[in-house]
């Protein structure tokens, strides 16, 4: 079957055919590091995380690019309020998104570039649209450039909006516009803003619009024209409109597909730092559930729905994750862990259409069953057969409990450290109580652990624990 995804350009599932046959470009507008980030930034870099993997199986050389926005008006005003320096506060920031990654599983990107390191090639793009009649340095004298909207027919044609009946806002009214609709390219030095968040330009010394840094970095890092761009729903408009509007009003094809995931919500609002509604890894761990855990929590549902989160859903998802870790731990000690076998057609089919990983999960919960039937029952070869496609379809997912990214440490380790050493320390005690004879002391450490959601199973080789579905 050939991929097909929804394209949010045409409202439509489109089959997917990269530009060079068995290479595909993707662009993943990343994080504007003004603070840490909180799992709504997580579920973007999980959910192009298992379309990337997809890809890669399908036998497609990726190259993916996640940019990092280290510049911008709120890094600014974070920079003054706490009296440090914008650049501080974005890589102290950079480098907690980069370890809640790597807890999440999630493969680093082929490159992950700096929109500061990227303002010579901003300035051939701006330069570009003002010779082209597209962008004008604004007549007030302030430095800054502006991309003129009209000057773009197709403008509005990636959100469904019209430009006539877009809403003025106060920011839309700049004195040095020609149209409230206009957006900034440069923005000119101003003196209410940090004395060192400034660069050289042929327009004065200023820095640059948040849109033009994507284009630039599309541009020097996937060339003129690419597969596909990827980001959150809410980048739709303005960004990814003004985005389009630049890039091919400077002549370059850029992106052929548009791919956009649903919102993380914390209520009834989006999660946003803005807001402040905000939940983060540290308190995902807070509460017992482990990176990968949450991010079976994130793939479980389609990527284009929204997730409403709340603790309770989020542990509901962690107890149906334990029941495939069990059987994936219970199997490999039976019949020894092999490697990924080959994917049943459900799965693959239901990957392809649009990668749909929720009936993807379906088919791969009907082998868990038909697995554990096969455990239960001593059949070896069917054990084997289902823990190889088992764990054939979690590998695509970025979930195999045996793949040396989740067994081999890293951050969100050291909680599961502390609960394996807790744990064992009961067990001692309870194997304590059973040499002397002592059963009801055995039981009560079991009942206590069971309380705390560890269940323990004794088994030819030992006890063995998992945490279950009280926890």
């Amino acid at each position: 079957m050939t991929l097909r995804l929804y394209d949010t350009a045409t409202r439509s599932v489109r089959d997917f055919v990269p530009r060079e046959a068995g290479k595909v470009g993707i662009y993943l507008c990343g994080l504007t590091l003004q603070s840490p980030p909180h799992i709504g930034h997580l579920r973007s870099g999980v959910n192009y995380d298992v379309l990337r993997r997809w890809l890669r199986h399908s036998g497609h050389d990726i190259t993916f690019i996640r940019n990092l926005t280290d510049i911008d008006d709120k890094i600014l005003v974070k920079s003054l309020e706490q009296g440090r320096p914008f650049w501080a506060i974005a890589y102290e920031n950079e480098r907690v998104l980069e370890a809640a990654y790597r807890a999440l599983n999630v493969l680093p990107p082929t490159y992950e570039p700096r929109a500061t390191g990227h303002i010579p090639e901003m300035h051939e793009l701006i330069a570009k649209l003002i010779a082209g009649g597209h962008a004008y340095p604004a007549g007030d004298g302030s430095g800054d450039v502006y991309f003129d909207v009209r000057s773009f027919p197709e403008y509005g044609e990636l959100s469904g909006q019209r430009v006539d009946a877009m809403k003025t806002t106060e920011e839309s009214l700049e004195l040095g516009k020609r149209d409230p609709q206009d957006f900034a390219l440069w923005k000119g030095a101003k003196p209410d803003e940090p004395a060192d968040a400034y660069w050289p330009s042929p327009w004065g010394s200023g820095r640059p619009g948040w849109h033009i840094e994507c284009s630039a970095m599309c541009w020097r890092y996937l060339g003129a024209e690419f597969d596909i761009h990827g980001g959150g729903l809410d980048l739709t408009f303005p960004h990814h409109e003004n985005e389009i509007a630049q890039s091919r009003s400077a002549g370059l094809g850029f992106a052929r597909y548009w791919v956009h995931h649903g919102l993380l919500n914390l209520g009834e609002a989006k999660m946003s730092k803005s807001l402040g509604n905000v939940i983060d890894l540290d308190h995902v761990q807070s509460i017992g559930v482990t990176p990968i855990e949450l991010r079976y929590y994130m793939v479980a549902p389609h990527y284009r729905s929204r997730i409403d989160y709340s603790d309770e859903s989020l542990r509901e998802a962690a107890v149906a994750y334990r029941r495939i870790e069990n059987f994936v731990q219970r199997a490999a000690e039976r019949v020894g862990a092999g490697e990924p076998g080959e994917l049943p057609p459900g799965f693959a089919a239901a990957m392809d259409d649009d990668l749909n990983t929720s009936a993807a999960l379906a088919v791969l919960h009907e082998v868990l069953r038909d697995g554990n039937n096969a455990l239960t029952g001593g059949d070896d070869a069917g054990t084997v057969a289902a823990l190889a496609a088992v764990r054939a379809m979690l590998d695509i997912l970025g979930l195999d409990p045996l793949d040396p990214a989740w067994t081999g440490g890293g951050a969100g380790e050291d909680l599961r450290a502390t609960v394996d050493a807790l744990v064992a320390l009961a067990l001692e005690q309870r194997a304590h109580a059973r040499g002397r004879k002592d059963w009801a002391a055995a039981d009560a450490v079991r009942d206590q652990l069971r309380r705390a959601g560890v269940v323990v199973e004794d088994t030819p080789q030992g006890p063995r624990w998992t945490i279950g579905e009280q926890h």
